[in-house]
């Protein structure tokens, strides 16, 4: 060893600090692979886990040590200089050891709620402290002590250690100092970028598996999260991942994939921008969506899951419910897109957090402002948690009714309000806005059904134990929809207003499955004065909702939506469900074919067994891979075209000539 330090010199603290980030992440890889073996399938895949986490490991010491490993041969010394760098090395080396540690501690949590390494969500959720820490000290006060511990302990023994390896170099001849630091960096450069190609290594080189979570084995939680930053920055894009298509072949498929008439589409800036006519050609009607945190289908009873929604089990009886309902994602940005903006999901984030869609960007809130409606959002929570407010107000929200807007509330956890507070908030708006003689479009987005599911002593019968499990936020969810109900079916608004109630996305994501199809299905309701009780057994999406809801409630438009008017008959050659996870999308048709198109792996077809949840590798006709992928495409050209903006969208009449058939 002694001789090892003399011959690296300056370069001897680097080496030591790489070899030890090196066995860290090694380690963390063989348990979290063991932990996950069930999962890995063949010693090929052992072998692409580890071979392939290696290169990655290596890319990413590189990436953390290029710049102390190029200046050590240049400032190191016994000189002033040289004592004040030694210093900063021994901080620098700390902290990369400290983030190993850390992100690699952090992984198993993350795992189990998300079904994947620290991404993109790691980081957004750090955007929220107060949301966050509330809620890690409400529900998770023992991981949260031992991250406390093992940032303690690894900061300490990080500094001690970096001063026993920085002490007592040998220092090379003035005149190599440049040499060692100029090929240092060469070799740097190449270990970051791991290749002589075009592209620098990045996580699409290194999948291999259908399963996006054996893929993320292959990673470590610093490379994932750090990675995840940086395409936040250049934000994602469909013509990034997947196979290339021309724009009019991407334009020519959806537009045929939408069930419009060739003689509706509106000639202009936008492609999909098509005059809409309402089944309801009689009085306006209010709208109102509510949307429930997390609540998938496995928790309602008549949808095949487990009885804690009995509430939405009645709903299901008496409106009209859809039974094949699938959500666009995973998260709730994801569930808001698709109902106030039909826009179809992709890659990127969700339209509600990137910055040009702040303004301008068509939602429904917009186009009811337009026909005079008073547009309102309701949340339990501060309304600012994932944009939301910054993104409604600018696209169409007059009114934003969030936590500091309650009086009183009955309970308050972690995420605001609870769900009782806020339906009973949602009634009472509802009453005043109805006395106003004005229609109104309300947003009510539930909260109560998030970790650490907290929820009032009380108020309903648990389902299991301890008190703080999903299933028992779900069914205080359901408890106070039905609540709401109850209320709304003895009020002034009843008979005049549409009522929807939907989940933004299943609990969790869970399956090897490139998307696992069976956690995106979700309840759907439409109910309300006028709607009769039937079951749809069509297979939908969520971005149908929210022309389905303009249709019942009277309103022509021309808009830029590709969902369905639901109201109106759709050929089952059409039905088909989008669904995004993270850079993975999934279409599957009515009959259960599936079309996957994954970043780096191309497209994948599919057949869906919905009895076992399972996809099956099977052909798929050509036309309908075709459809898939432009659809796949749409959304990330639609959003860097402009085609989605608010100005293209029209009450009917406004600016196109066209008559009602």
């Amino acid at each position: 060893m002694t001789n090892f330090k003399r011959r690296l010199g300056p370069l001897y603290p680097i080496a030591m600090a790489s070899i030890a980030v090196v066995l860290i992440f090694t380690l963390s890889r063989i348990a979290l692979s063991l932990w996950q073996a069930e999962r890995i399938d063949s010693f090929s895949s052992w072998f692409s886990i580890f071979a392939s986490g290696l290169r990655i490991d290596i890319a990413s010491i590189c990436f953390l040590f290029i710049l102390p490993a190029f200046l050590s041969p240049l400032l190191s010394g016994e000189h002033r200089l040289g004592q004040v760098w030694r210093w900063v090395l021994r901080v620098w080396i700390t902290a990369g050891l400290w983030l190993a540690v850390y992100m690699e501690a952090a992984t198993p949590p993350f795992i189990s709620e998300y079904d994947l390494r620290p991404n993109r969500l790691f980081i957004e959720y750090l955007v929220y402290p107060k949301e966050v820490f509330g809620m890690l000290w409400s529900g998770y006060k023992l991981e949260l002590l031992l991250a406390t511990m093992v940032t303690i302990a690894t900061l300490v023994i990080g500094w001690k250690w970096s001063r026993s390896i920085t002490r007592d170099l040998a220092m090379p001849k003035w005149y190599w100092r440049p040499v060692i630091a100029v090929v240092v960096l060469a070799i740097g450069i190449l270990g970051a970028r791991s290749t002589l190609g075009h592209r620098p290594l990045n996580p699409a080189m290194v999948a291999f598996s259908s399963d996006p979570l054996v893929n993320d084995l292959t990673l470590n939680s610093s490379y994932a999260v750090i990675f995840a930053a940086k395409q936040m920055g250049s934000e994602a894009n469909a013509f990034e991942f997947y196979p290339k298509m021309p724009q009019q072949d991407i334009v020519a498929q959806v537009r045929a994939s939408m069930n419009v008439s060739p003689n509706d589409f509106v000639n202009g800036e936008a492609p999909t921008l098509a005059k809409r006519y309402a089944s309801n050609q009689q009085s306006q009607k209010n709208i109102v969506i509510l949307l429930l945190e997390s609540h998938g289908a496995r928790y309602v009873k008549s949808l095949g899951g487990i009885d804690v929604s009995p509430n939405i089990d009645q709903l299901i009886n008496d409106g009209w419910a859809f039974t094949r309902m699938y959500a666009s994602g995973t998260r709730s940005v994801r569930g808001l897109e698709a109902v106030t903006t039909g826009f179809s999901p992709t890659p990127a984030r969700s339209v509600v957090k990137l910055g040009k869609s702040q303004t301008n960007f068509f939602t429904i809130a917009d186009l009811l402002a337009h026909n005079d409606y008073h547009t309102q959002f309701i949340y339990g929570g501060e309304s600012h948690f994932d944009n939301m407010k910054r993104f409604f107000l600018g696209n169409g929200f007059t009114d934003i009714q969030d936590f500091p807007t309650f009086t009183n509330p009955k309970f308050v956890g972690s995420w605001g309000a609870s769900d009782e507070d806020l339906f009973n908030k949602a009634d009472q708006q509802f009453t005043r806005l109805s006395k106003q003689g004005k229609p109104f479009f309300s947003l009510v987005f539930t909260s109560s059904n998030h970790s650490p599911f907290e929820y009032p002593d009380n108020t309903i019968k648990p389902y299991n134990q301890p008190k703080n499990t999903v299933e028992n936020a779900v069914h205080y969810a359901d408890y106070a929809l039905g609540q709401f109900v109850a209320k709304a079916k003895a009020s002034s608004y009843w008979n005049n207003t549409v009522f929807a109630v939907i989940a933004d996305h299943d609990a969790r994501s869970f399956g090897s499955s490139p998307v696992p199809i069976g956690h995106f299905h979700i309840p759907a309701v439409i109910f309300g004065g006028g709607i009769e009780a039937h079951k749809d057994d069509r297979l939908v999406s969520q971005i149908d909702l929210a022309p389905t809801l303009l249709s019942l409630a009277g309103i022509n438009s021309v808009n830029p939506m590709i969902g369905f008017d639901l109201t109106k008959p759709v050929p089952v050659e059409k039905q088909r469900a989008l669904m995004q996870r993270d850079k993975n999308f999934a279409w599957m048709t009515a009959n259960n074919q599936v079309v996957t198109l994954l970043p780096g792996q191309g497209i994948a077809t599919y057949r869906y067994d919905s009895n076992v949840d399972k996809l099956s590798p099977a052909p798929v006709a050509q036309n309908v891979i075709d459809q898939a992928h432009a659809n796949a495409m749409w959304g990330s050209l639609a959003f860097e075209k402009d085609y989605y903006t608010a100005r293209n969208s029209y009450k009917v009449g406004d600016s196109v000539n066209h008559t009602q058939p």
